[in-house]
């Protein structure tokens, strides 16, 4: 909000000198209502008067415009003395005459005192907004008149109304500080802050004075006092919003939750205290984490650690946390956060032995050699382990994460949404998210405004994430004026109406109660909720830095700035806690403890990889062999899915076209035949609930698909119910959700790569809307799903689902942009596919959870052969003997074309390609009536089925080689098949020792915007692919 907000006047002095109230009901009710920002002097001045009008005196009829509008004008005509000499002036100096401008102010001569009718009654209330005031500011002078009378003071008419003033004047300015009081608030440790001029928190803006501040005022208990004097209020507002602690919450539309904030901080007993345990325990969490970070400092200048100096009392405010939360039930934590302090968050709160970090300083492994792995850099590195506060234990773990700011986000929540789901959470009080963010990136990334989106969805909510900003007032060398253009990093909480917290870093306690409130608000709203650590960065963004190149007004300050522990150590000795020096000797012994690890440090060897623990256990490494997996089902299975899928529930009102389309499915069952794309999709999902394993598909439209394909979920056409046959299907099976996601593919790619590392045993699949679509998610692609297993030893069992093929819609919707996952393949990260037949889309959905190990599965879908005659399967194909193919045949030789091949050593054409071009190359094949060229599908890319496809072209050594795709040449599989093919080639000694290509000439773009354009490439590319030359 800015301070603007509410300029619009609804009530200002006319030329008259008189109040024109203008809308002086809706004024009552967004003042009642806490809608209204403090209002400037002059708006005080009038509001003051109009309320005393409106509730002190008899002259209510005033306000609800019960009379003309020319009263106030007739009136001053008749009495010049109504304004100052000034306005008298100025009227005498116009030249008008008397009687002329006495009639002119009384109106038309016709005019009539009674009409036009003004009815008062509540329907016109409504519709105008002058509604009557609230009865409990109507009662005002009573209130206070009954006070009175019970002390035996008798008040006049008088006393009450100027008593009436100072309440509601005092009530503004205690709203005022509720929502403006943190703008001035002692947050920065620096002091480089300008609060500015913020005339809405003097009272000398509301009408008081000097001599006023000891007057008692009644207040109703809103500070929780009957009675204050106007300093015991400002004593109170300052104390509360205006300190090292300050609570932003008035933009809460909900009562209750605002409510609860207010109570929880505001009011004369409401100090931020803790026990003298409770102050010792701070103490040593600083003692901890400034030591820990000064001895690296030491042993290691200049190497990166990007410490966490001047931002330590995040350390015991994670403490607090997990303290708090295990109190009110949490049994998990998930914790994301960026490079900056996770070496003291690893050590000091997740209680790494400080050991392995040095022994990852001096350049050993955190895993054992045996291990296989890239790695990467120790503070990216994650970590689990069990910490315990009063008897509760509580799980923590830190999730692994690139330099890529926030990216970790939405895995996180996706984590935890399984776990909660593992628990069967149905409060998601149980397992509590924690993410860490910089102030720069908080407000600069997208990912952070998009994970936001996500927090009140039924299909990716958590109960609410713990936002901890550890905000150093700066993003690398760039100073938060550059980097963005509101008051806060923070501001873009407020999309949620989330409480932030905003706090002084030097100042642990404060810091400590904001992590406790806000722990108890997330656990009791299940709301995201942001604490706001306002500090700073000692050295530059990394160790190696010198920030005083382009920051060197801050870096002064800084360089004369006592640490965080020093200054809460002065405060402890002169409150008398601890003795003056008893720090020296915390510090000496926990620096003497750091001596210790580091020297165990040189000879530490992890022992044990840290993966498939837990619901991980009865997994495995990948082996050497090919893992085919039991993937087919038995025909009784078969029928009663097919019985589910085809059978809409009693009374329901279907849209027509989805009865036909589930009258078509029974049929497919009944013929054994023609089985489409969707419907074998169900089939693997419904066979994989029967065995146990829950489905959980995430992505925009993915209910009824985007090419109206999948209907998974039945919609009642006359009140909207959704009916999901797959959770139909018998008794005690696991449970199919569907998810139509917002409209973001970042962090929902990144929720379900979450919920996948943290839940094995479940089908996890995103769909893209359109295989381009995932672009927008690249960040995941990269730093996530294709190297997270190499780089941190998490397996995932993703599928991702990315429709891809030229059907001439344009370079947006054609291609998924194969070749950039074919790039990403090394180290058998992955599985990339793009199936022709139903059959084989079902085989490798079950195939990821029928294997003993867990892959990532990027997953060219069609589009135009979801409906394609030629692109279904037989009943054979599913069930009992049948499994995935890598490589597939000819449907020449399953029979499936009219074409009759020649034998094997006289065709002389292989052609070999994958997904839509197959059917394309098919027809035309047969239309021309050619016999002796082969069409072969590889149906998985990657890992590249060497052996297959020795054993496949070992038939047609004679034979030209050609590889045929419709994606341009720098585009599609090309550049990377050409030298796997090469290799077959040369290995079965084949005539042809390299593979031709017929497909679209290399391209800028992924294809053409013209229909005319599409269809003349297309012909040309089968053309090219089928024509022999010379024959």
């Amino acid at each position: 909000m800015t301070e603007d907000t509410d300029s619009q006047g609804t009530a200002e002095p006319d030329g008259s000198g008189r109040i024109r109230t203008e809308n002086v009901g809706q004024f009552r009710r967004r003042l009642a209502e806490g809608v209204a920002m403090a209002p400037s002097p002059a708006q005080v001045f009038v509001l003051v008067l109009v309320l005393t009008v409106a509730f002190v005196t008899p002259l209510t009829a005033a306000l609800t415009h019960q009379g003309t509008a020319n009263d106030g004008a007739a009136g001053n005509a008749t009495d010049p003395g109504a304004v100052d000499e000034a306005w008298q002036r100025f009227f005498d100096e116009m030249g008008d005459g008397g009687e002329d401008v006495k009639r002119e102010a009384a109106g038309p001569s016709w005019s009539r005192a009674d009409w036009p009718v003004m009815p008062n009654d509540d329907l016109t209330a409504a519709l105008t907004g002058e509604w009557a005031a609230d009865p409990e500011i109507k009662e005002a002078g009573k209130k206070i008149s009954a006070k009175a009378a019970e002390k035996g003071v008798s008040l006049t008419d008088e006393d009450v109304k100027r008593a009436v003033l100072d309440s509601l004047r005092a009530l503004m300015l205690i709203r005022a500080y509720r929502i403006r009081g943190h703008l001035v608030a002692e947050l920065d440790p620096l002091g480089l802050r300008d609060h500015g001029e913020r005339p809405e928190l003097d009272p000398k803006s509301y009408g008081f004075t000097e001599q006023d501040m000891d007057r008692p005022i009644f207040i109703d208990n809103v500070l929780g006092l009957q009675i204050a004097s106007l300093r015991e209020i400002l004593a109170i507002v300052k104390r509360t919003y205006c300190g090292t602690f300050a609570l932003q919450y008035m933009h809460i539309s909900d009562p209750e939750q605002a409510g609860w904030l207010k109570e929880r901080i505001e009011g004369f007993d409401k100090e931020i205290r803790f026990t003298q345990t409770g102050r010792k325990a701070i103490l040593n969490k600083m003692v901890e984490a400034e030591g820990f970070e000064k001895y690296l400092h030491v042993k290691y200048m200049g190497t990166k650690r990007f410490g966490l100096d001047g931002g330590e009392s995040v350390i015991p405010a994670m403490e607090q946390i997990i303290k708090r939360g295990g109190n009110l039930g949490v049994e998990e934590i998930v914790i994301g956060m960026p490079h900056r302090g996770r070496l003291s968050v690893l050590a000091n709160v997740m209680g790494k032995p400080y050991r392995a970090i040095f022994h990852e300083f001096q350049g050993g492994s955190f895993k054992p050699d045996e291990v296989d792995g890239s790695g990467d850099v120790k503070y990216h590195l994650g970590a689990s382990s069990d910490r315990e506060f009063d008897g509760n234990s509580v799980h923590l773990s830190l999730t692994a994460n690139p330099s890529h700011l926030e990216a970790v986000n939405p895995v996180v929540i996706g984590k935890v949404r399984a776990k909660q789901d593992q628990w069967k959470d149905a409060d998601r009080t149980k397992v509590l998210p924690i993410l860490l963010h910089g102030d720069a990136a908080f407000a600069g990334q997208g990912v952070v405004a998009e994970c936001f989106g996500l927090s009140g969805l039924k299909g990716h909510k958590t109960g609410g994430t713990m936002h901890l900003v550890v905000n150093n007032q700066i993003g690398f060398t760039t100073a938060p004026h550059f980097s963005r253009s509101s008051p806060y990093p923070t501001d873009i909480a407020l999309m949620v109406e989330a409480p932030i917290f905003h706090v002084n870093g030097d100042d642990p306690e404060a810091v400590v109660h904001a992590a406790k409130v806000a722990t108890e608000y997330r656990q009791k709203f299940h709301k995201d909720v942001v604490i706001d650590i306002i500090c700073y960065r000692r050295f530059g963004h990394n160790e190696g830095d010198e920030p005083m190149f382009t920051n060197p007004l801050m870096y002064k300050k800084i360089k004369q700035q006592k640490t965080t522990l020093a200054l809460y150590t002065e405060r402890l000795v002169r409150d008398g806690l601890i003795p003056e020096g008893e720090i020296e000797d915390m510090k000496a012994a926990f620096q003497s403890h750091l001596a210790d690890e580091f020297e165990a440090g040189k000879d530490y060897r992890p022992n044990k990889a840290d993966w498939l623990d837990g619901r991980w256990s009865h997994l495995d490494r990948k082996d050497e062999d090919y893992q085919r997996g039991e993937t087919a089902v038995k025909p009784a299975t078969f029928e009663e899915i097919g019985r589910a899928l085809s059978t809409p529930p009693d009374n329901f009102a279907l849209h027509k076209t989805v009865g036909r389309q589930l009258e078509a499915k029974a049929q497919m069952f009944k013929a054994g035949k023609g089985f489409d794309w969707a419907t074998a999709e169900a089939l693997a999902f419904g066979s994989l609930l029967i065995e146990g394993y829950p489905v959980r598909l995430s992505g925009q439209d993915s209910a009824r698909g985007t090419f109206s394909q999948r209907d998974s979920a039945l919609i009642d056409q006359d009140t909207e119910d959704r009916y999901l046959p797959l959770n139909h299907i018998r008794e005690g099976q696991a449970q199919y959700e569907v998810v139509d996601s917002m409209l973001s593919e970042y962090a929902v790619l990144g929720f379900e790569y979450g919920y996948s590392l943290a839940e094995p045993n479940a089908l996890t699949l995103w769909e893209a809307q359109f295989g381009d679509f995932a672009n927008g998610a690249q960040i995941m692609f990269d730093q996530f799903v294709s190297s997270g297993e190499s780089k941190w030893l998490r397996m995932s069992g993703l599928v991702c689902l990315l429709p891809h093929g030229y059907e001439g819609q344009g370079p947006e919707h054609s291609s998924a942009r194969l070749e950039r996952f074919l790039t990403m393949c090394g180290g058998d990260n992955w599985i990339v596919a793009n199936c022709t037949t139903p059959a084989n889309y079902f085989h490798i959905l079950r195939r990821q959870l029928h294997r003993t190990f867990r892959k990532p599965l990027i997953l060219m879908t069609p589009k135009s052969l979801l409906r394609h005659k030629m692109a279904v399967s037989r009943t054979e194909e599913f069930v009992t003997g049948s499994s995935f193919h890598r490589v597939l045949w000819d449907d020449a030789e399953y029979g499936n074309s009219d074409t009759e091949l020649l034998p094997d050593d006289e065709i002389r054409r292989v052609v070999m390609c994958s997904g839509k071009v197959y059917y394309d190359l098919l027809e035309e094949r047969d239309n021309r009536g050619i016999d002796d060229v082969y069409l072969m599908r590889i149906e998985q890319f990657y890992p590249f089925p060497a052996m297959s496809m020795v054993k496949e072209l070992e038939r047609f050594k004679g034979a030209d080689m050609v590889w045929c795709q419709e994606e341009p040449k720098n585009q599609g599989a090309w550049s990377f098949i050409e030298p796997n093919l090469e290799w077959v080639l040369s290995r079965i000694k084949a005539r042809h020792k390299r593979p031709s290509y017929a497909g679209r000439p290399a391209a800028a773009s992924p294809a053409t915007g013209l229909a005319k354009q599409h269809k003349a490439q297309q012909e040309a590319l089968v053309d090219a692919a089928l024509t022999i030359e010379g024959k």
